[in-house]
């Protein structure tokens, strides 16, 4: 659940923002074809960036990261 005054992530943001040639490739096909898949694919196995660049790329753009006290 998201705080009130607050938005979410949105999927592939950081990729979009920094124009991440996987994620050029996927706007070219439709989502969920077959093609689309085997592009996402690379993603999960080889991501371009690393989780570094992603968190601090979240920091610069004023996201934060939020675990409830409860489980």
């Amino acid at each position: 659940m998201t705080p009130p005054g607050y938005v979410e992530y949105k999927r592939r943001e950081f990729c979009k923002d920094v124009a991440c040639p996987v994620q050029l490739e996927l706007n070219l096909q439709p989502e969920g074809s077959a093609e689309y898949e085997r592009t996402r694919q690379k993603c999960s196995v080889s991501c371009l960036y690393t989780t570094w660049q992603f968190h601090h790329w979240l920091i610069e753009k004023g996201y934060l990261i939020l675990k409830p006290t409860d489980p």
